[in-house]
């Protein structure tokens, strides 16, 4: 199915909810529903790049969106978060974040900044050869000899995927949260408790707690990346 009730979309979608009844469900893919939007809500509801789906769906079957600097002309492709959309004809380029409020924002990033993300490590597997496969957040996968623990965040170029640097789950790093009641809010780690049993381990901050999964790292000193503090929407 196409559609979704707007009344109905992810409390992280940031529309217009009474004025109009239907958005675009995101087709299954590498994020989850509540981290992602459809390449053409981006379009027609965050950018105003087109006045309805049909203009929407014209630009995008064309091939003059990219997703990650790679060409996505499925326009129910989910765009998630750390995810970069870059436009080439109008030189504009943005990063999929979550704000202060938890909604998804399409925050724009320099040119330079648009050959990179940062991408989480989900879990690792050990492949043929005893090679080390890293599973992203993103549906990426990485064959590294690196010594990168599950939780860590590597800062990849793209398209090429190369490892530039990476960012630990550890005491004193800066992680944005993205999931629970303070989704959307910057913190420093202040330290790992590890758990017995199958609770997920705690990641305690500077004010507050939270689980493992919901603390993504986003900087040593300072955040990696551009803050959504002039995002579309």
């Amino acid at each position: 199915m196409a559609h979704l009730k707007r009344l109905a979309a992810p409390r992280t979608w940031k529309l217009e909810r009474k004025t109009k009844k239907w958005g675009i469900r995101v087709s299954p893919g590498p994020h989850p529903i509540e981290r992602s939007i459809s390449l053409l809500s981006i379009l027609r509801d965050y950018l105003g790049y087109a006045n309805n789906a049909k203009e929407a769906r014209y630009i995008i079957g064309n091939g003059q969106v990219l997703v990650d600097s790679i060409p996505r002309k499925n326009y129910k492709f989910p765009c998630g978060f750390m995810d970069v959309i870059s436009i080439p004809k109008t030189k504009e380029n943005f990063r999929i974040l979550l704000d202060a409020h938890g909604f998804l924002r399409v925050t724009p990033i320099p040119n330079e900044n648009a050959t990179w993300k940062l991408c989480r490590i989900e879990n690792k597997t050990t492949i043929t050869g005893g090679k080390t496969q890293l599973n992203l957040h993103d549906g990426k996968n990485i064959i590294d000899t690196g010594d990168y623990a599950t939780g860590d965040v590597l800062k990849i170029s793209l398209p090429s995927q190369e490892i530039l640097e990476s960012i630990q789950l550890t005491k004193g790093n800066l992680a944005m949260i993205i999931g629970g009641k303070h989704i959307g809010e910057i913190a420093e780690i202040q330290e790992i408790e590890k758990t017995d049993g199958p609770q997920q381990n705690l990641v305690h901050l500077k004010d507050f707690s939270t689980i493992k999964p919901h603390a993504f790292p986003i900087g040593k000193n300072k955040p990696e990346i551009t803050l959504p503090t002039e995002s579309i929407l």
